[in-house]
């Protein structure tokens, strides 16, 4: 395996499982306009478009309504104190370093291409040790585009020094799976991140239920690559 064959991922609830701290952050603007806190786990299938959007679900769902002025507000507190927070208690998810060990070994690189902004991301993996892993990290800040337009994810592959027909991205979500689409790369998808809409329903490539099973996954769609 050359260089240039890379995977992508996606952050919050694909590398990591964050929902612990960013629901913390939620209920800490909430319980200031007080507001009653959500349940990490009811509020698991609302991470992942961002801050912003967190918030503006956190207060549909508590049937309040507020201004952009005020959202605006309430989104720039929410990452200042999400950033202080940002690691007390997001962690890996159960199996990655073995898989990346596995993977790097096969002479792929890694990047991750997030919603979520860069500094917060570069943030976070720093916390966890992890930033050394990967040879590109973006945020929806990096290019001023979000998942899922295709820009974001290309750029980000082009960051990395990796080839878009020697790429394949995983997530957990739309977003994820519809930037792949939109680039004409591979997908895997997983099933233990934040979606509504169950995984499988949104047709990845293919289907995983945990980070062990990485490898194999990737080791099956490496065959659609093109010769470099």
């Amino acid at each position: 395996m050359t260089s240039s064959a890379l995977i992508v991922f996606d952050l919050d609830g694909t590398l990591v499982d964050t929902a612990p701290d960013l629901v913390a952050a939620l209920n800490f603007v909430l319980e200031r306009e007080g507001l009653p806190l959500v349940p990490v786990a009811s509020a698991r299938s609302m991470i992942g478009a961002g801050a912003r959007k967190l918030i503006e679900r956190g207060l549909e769902l508590r049937d309040r309504s507020m201004s952009v002025r005020d959202i605006d507000r309430l989104t720039d507190d929410f990452i200042a104190y999400y950033r202080d927070h940002i690691a007390d208690k997001s962690r890996p998810f159960e199996g990655l370093h073995a898989s990346l060990d596995t993977l790097e070994a096969r002479g792929f690189s890694f990047a991750v291409c997030t919603n979520k902004l860069e500094g917060l991301s570069r943030l976070l993996l720093d916390r966890l040790d992890m930033t050394s892993r990967f040879a590109a990290i973006c945020g929806a800040d990096t290019f001023g585009v979000s998942k899922p337009d295709p820009t974001i994810l290309r750029q980000t592959i082009a960051r990395a020094g990796g080839d878009p027909a020697r790429a394949i991205m995983v997530g957990d979500s739309g977003p994820d799976v519809g930037v792949a689409r939109r680039a004409g790369i591979p997908v895997v998808g997983v099933t233990f991140g934040y979606t509504e809409t169950p995984i499988a329903d949104l047709n990845p490539d293919i289907v995983i239920g945990h980070m062990a099973d990485l490898p194999q996954a990737v080791a099956s769609l490496t065959t659609r690559f093109t010769s470099s």
